[in-house]
């Protein structure tokens, strides 16, 4: 029971500061607090699907015994988020560069008051 407890406030906080760390200003602390979501909700996941049980490879093979086997489909699933969730990660940190070089600036609050050039058209092109 003080299993659960522990993996219940450790996953509280968590969520409370990928959520604190989502409503700051800067760009690439909103990505690390989606970031930090995502990994509590793996592990979160991970738990629910618990640890008891033997392995499911070896269970028909005589060595996890006639017990209750893990469900390995919850792993597989959070490997797949793990991986997905890292290339998304990568992509938004390059994002996030190419928004500083452009802008030089990556708080939120200045690039949301940004008028748009007068010389440069709908079409991207020059202006005469």
């Amino acid at each position: 029971m003080t299993a659960s407890f522990v993996m219940a406030a450790v996953l509280g906080l968590l969520f409370a500061f990928g959520t604190f760390l989502l409503l700051r200003r800067d760009v690439v602390r909103v990505v690390w607090g989606i970031t930090i979501i995502s990994q509590a909700t793996n592990t979160y996941l991970v738990t629910m699907g618990g640890f008891a049980g033997s392995v499911p490879v070896l269970a028909g093979h005589g060595h996890g015994g006639e017990g209750a086997v893990q469900d390995p489909l919850v792993q597989a699933l959070v490997l797949t988020a793990i991986v997905i969730g890292f290339g998304t990660t990568a992509f938004a940190l390059v994002l996030t560069y190419r928004v500083y070089e452009e802008h030089g600036t990556i708080d939120l609050a200045a690039l949301g008051h940004e008028e748009p050039d007068a010389d440069v058209d709908v079409e991207g092109g020059e202006t005469q």
